[in-house]
């Protein structure tokens, strides 16, 4: 079932590049500022992993679908618009192939950037550098393991020549993750909730065993032979409590890194949402350093811009560059 034209007249109007049938591409806050700064600022990829912000492509392969209505997220759902469609299914027959996606891909990144080159603020040569990404982060918007041969994409990035490839999931689907034909460089897993009533009440999820799901998914990180994140996306008066509780799920889980990351007030958060609900930075690095006193994690980065800390049992986080 095609994306619903109500569903991609928001997606459009918030900048989205859509790509194919169901992919998208969009340059995000950082990659302007980036530009516009001679790179004085830039994403918190570049600052703990070496992600140069300009060689970064943000892209989804399944827009507008998932198996959550998370209320902090700055997408458009269905029940938003008030339309029907079931985004929790992709049939293989509407997928698009990888090779494709990656050449859209590429080809929304060069559209959307493009007006750069005219821009006589910025840096002819640092337009070149954006129009030619090196890394890509499959997250954006969606659940990108619907995407039926997402371990095929990641594969085909690679062969494109891609440094590094970033894969971002709810965990909703364990089986997709157990099974990947390719590994990414680094994976995300978003744990939003410390228990299944927090769950529920915040990620809203669409099957009836998401938490289920989610901690067959946390189990698994400990076989995947790449580093892997754990991500809290944080919410005042909501989830942002609870440390001790937090603690016990990732140890047992045993990424390599722990990102808790304050919620963005943009998008259609703002119409779940007050605007006082996106916590202040010091808010996040006061759970983290909780985090770290209930675990053998220890803070070793934070980006007060993005509102996000770093912690792990490493001295420094690997980097991509």
């Amino acid at each position: 079932m095609p994306i619903p034209k109500a569903l991609l007249k928001v997606f459009r109007k918030q900048k989205y590049q859509i790509s194919g049938h169901h992919s998208a591409v969009k340059i995000c806050h950082w990659t302007r500022q980036s530009l516009k700064t001679q790179e004085k600022r830039f994403c918190y990829k570049q600052k703990f992993y070496g992600i140069r912000t300009l060689r970064c492509l943000q892209m989804t392969p399944s827009l507008g679908r998932c198996l959550q209505n998370c209320v902090f997220c700055w997408r458009a759902t269905s029940n938003d618009l008030s339309i029907y469609w079931n985004q929790t299914a992709f049939p293989e027959e509407e997928a698009d192939d990888p090779a494709s996606i990656v050449e859209e891909t590429l080809r929304a990144q060069r559209r959307a950037l493009i007006g750069f080159k005219g821009n006589p603020m910025v840096d002819p040569k640092l337009v070149e550098l954006a129009l030619k990404p090196k890394h890509v982060a499959i997250s954006l918007e969606g659940e990108v393991t619907l995407y039926p041969y997402i371990g095929d994409l990641i594969e085909e990035y690679f062969k494109q020549g891609f440094k590094s490839v970033f894969l971002v999931t709810n965990g909703l689907l364990p089986s997709v993750l157990s099974n990947l034909t390719k590994e990414p460089s680094q994976l995300y897993v978003s744990l939003c909730a410390s228990n299944e009533r927090m769950y529920k009440r915040i990620c809203r999820p669409l099957v009836s065993d998401g938490w289920k799901r989610l901690g067959e998914t946390l189990e698994l990180l400990q076989s995947f032979n790449i580093p892997t994140v754990i991500r809290n996306t944080l919410v005042r008066d909501l989830n942002l409590n609870h440390a001790r509780e937090y603690a016990k799920i990732v140890s047992d889980a045993n990424p390599t890194y722990l990102e808790p990351k304050g919620a963005m007030a943009v998008g259609f958060f703002r119409q779940r949402l007050q605007f006082n609900a996106m916590p202040r930075h010091s808010e996040i690095k006061a759970f983290a350093e909780d985090l770290a006193e209930y675990t053998s994690y220890n803070i070793i980065d934070e980006s007060p811009e993005s509102s996000v800390v770093l912690l792990s049992r490493l001295k420094k986080a690997i980097t991509f560059s």
